[in-house]
């Protein structure tokens, strides 16, 4: 496949162009289906390990790094379904962590303003 901006070569399956990085447009053969793109999550379940809640993130992780593997064996439906799953998990680490915090925040104050009372 060839850059319509620059004009050079490209593998088959890149989505960019090597020299010029401009997005490459895909012709698609008759009965070829498009490429689906199932979002993994990977990102959010780092950060949310990270910054919120460590067990439930690591599971986040698992889940959203099985995805791609999915999509590469045409496996689109157990894709979304790790993809949902990994989605629910990052956003159970981030309200553990979230409750946490804020009981932690609740605990100083409480235990700061009996120490003022003494």
């Amino acid at each position: 496949m060839f850059c319509t901006k620059c004009g050079s070569p490209n593998d088959d399956n890149a989505w960019k162009c090597v020299k010029c990085s401009e997005p490459l447009e895909h012709t698609l053969q008759p009965g070829q289906d498009a490429p689906v793109k199932v979002r993994n999550y990977l990102v959010p379940a780092i950060l949310t390990t990270i910054c919120c809640c460590v067990p439930f993130g690591i599971v986040a992780i698992v889940y959203a790094a099985q995805v791609n593997a999915k999509v590469a064996a045409a496996d689109i439906e157990g894709a979304k379904a790790l993809s949902r799953k990994a989605k629910v998990w990052c956003w159970v680490s981030f309200g553990t962590g979230l409750v946490t915090t804020v009981a932690w925040v609740i605990i100083q104050v409480f235990t700061a303003m009996a120490q003022v009372k003494k």
